[in-house]
């Protein structure tokens, strides 16, 4: 009878709560797949396809928000509807029985040939791009049936590195002004990854005011640049700009320019002071305390980072994490969710864990809209569930648990915040771990989970 009462406590939602609109930052997402239509966001100023601006914001017939990779309102390509083939279906089962530890060896072999073939890997990045938008949007929204989805499409489907032509002009500035090539060197590497770094977050700048005019409660961001993909682009520049760049050097530089984006980042998430970002840790299995990713390395109020486990049970192989720079963890394999054209698709990676992260912050501020964004930051992390495998991974040593922090919210409408986070934690038990045969510590191989999408990819 007492669990009947606390499972009730966690789902009850007071007669106050209002749709909540949390924003999808990402490579497109599907507004008419069926799980996504009925929670379209809908710009009430707006009139589809007129080609004017009646609210004059700026951005024409932005009726479900706007591209930003492209400049127009369209926020999916549908062009690459048909894309998701057979081959890549089953990859992504692959990977989520590798991490579960369920794979055969038949699978197991047939998935690493085809990591090996360069035209798959082109295919399923390509696709990872057009799906991903829509399967962070359905993740985000499971959990609360009022709120709405507010398109933002920042990553290209594919794309390439901005900023290439401004960085060939200031070599050729600097080869007129009589420079040699080694003594461009180190000064005119970090000078154009500078430049780089600043011209991703004056955008992202602009998403962050834009989803913060369309009064965006919550920011879902499981996009970004990690360390290994800002070192490809360092090599890549650096041999550009030296004859013989060292690893020191590119180590250094790469160091640059990732904090760059983190501080230049700091001007894009105050451009929203009331949405809350929640960003994906990354996927590549490192510290991001000793390698900075961004934008999750973002230290404010309103930001919130998310690294992803294997059930309820380990952390996940590919999730990076932080003592510092990484809040809290939520569950990132073998997430079941919408894909366009109306299918679904199974995928891992921490860009599931955190919309989990995103719908359950939507959920608290739904309970309690007068919550702001620190205040829904704090009872996501201070009524986690704690766990010793997270001790020292995350801020908060532990993961979310919906129903504590779901109560923890509607215990504030009448409660002092950390009164009604105390009174949570002894009403609502911890989420218990479902048995799972994975290997803990077990590394995936190289591959096997795709990185964040960013818009730094170079275009070979």
């Amino acid at each position: 009878m007492e669990n009947i009462k606390k499972v009730i406590l966690a789902l009850a939602l007071p007669l106050s709560a209002q749709a909540a609109t949390v924003a999808i930052i990402d490579s497109g997402t599907d507004m008419l797949h069926q799980d996504i239509a009925p929670q379209a966001w809908v710009n009430p100023g707006e009139i589809a396809r007129n080609d004017r601006d009646e609210d004059g914001n700026g951005y024409q017939d932005d009726v479900h928000g706007w591209n930003f990779a492209e400049g127009n309102s369209e926020v999916i390509d549908y062009s690459y509807l048909g894309t998701l083939t057979q081959d890549i279906r089953r990859f992504f089962g692959v990977q989520t029985d590798l991490m579960l530890g369920t794979v055969s060896e038949e699978d197991l072999a047939w998935a690493r040939t085809m990591i090996q073939d360069e035209e798959f890997i082109k295919q399923i990045s390509i696709y990872g791009n057009f799906m991903h938008g829509t399967h962070v949007g359905g993740i985000a929204l499971k959990p609360t049936p009022e709120s709405k989805l507010l398109a933002v499409k920042l990553i290209p489907t594919e794309v390439k590195l901005p900023g290439q032509e401004s960085v060939k002009s200031m070599i050729a500035a600097k080869k007129n002004a009589g420079e040699s090539q080694e003594g461009i060197g180190m000064w005119l590497l970090k000078q154009a990854l500078g430049q780089l770094a600043k011209q991703q977050m004056l955008q992202l700048e602009e998403i962050a005011a834009y989803v913060g005019n369309h009064k965006a409660d919550v920011a879902n961001g499981s996009f970004g640049t990690g360390w290994p993909q800002a070192r490809m682009i360092v090599e890549t520049l650096g041999k550009t700009f030296m004859k013989d760049i060292t690893e020191e050097q590119i180590n250094e530089a790469t160091k640059h320019f990732l904090n760059t984006l983190v501080a230049e980042g700091q001007n894009m998430v105050a451009a929203a002071p009331n949405t809350l970002f929640v960003f994906a840790s990354g996927n590549d299995g490192l510290d991001n305390d000793q390698f900075p990713t961004s934008p999750t390395n973002i230290q404010a109020d309103n930001v919130i980072s998310v690294a992803a486990t294997i059930e309820r049970n380990a952390i996940a192989p590919f999730s990076n994490f932080g003592k510092k720079m990484v809040d809290v963890a939520a569950p990132g394999v073998g997430i079941n969710s919408a894909v366009p054209g109306n299918q679904y698709l199974r995928v891992s990676g921490t860009s599931q864990a955190a919309p989990y992260i995103a719908g359950v912050a939507s959920e608290i501020k739904e309970t309690n809209p007068k919550l702001t964004p620190k205040e829904i930051k704090a009872i996501i992390m201070k009524t986690v569930d704690y766990k010793e495998f997270l001790r020292g991974k995350v801020v908060a040593d532990g993961m979310v648990n919906s129903g504590r922090a779901v109560r923890a919210a509607d215990l504030s409408q009448t409660h002092g915040l950390d009164q009604a986070i105390a009174l949570a934690r002894t009403e609502i038990a911890d989420i218990p771990a479902m048995e799972t045969k994975s290997v803990l510590g077990t590394p995936v191989e190289k591959g096997f989970v795709l990185p964040l999408p960013n818009s730094f990819i170079l275009r070979k």
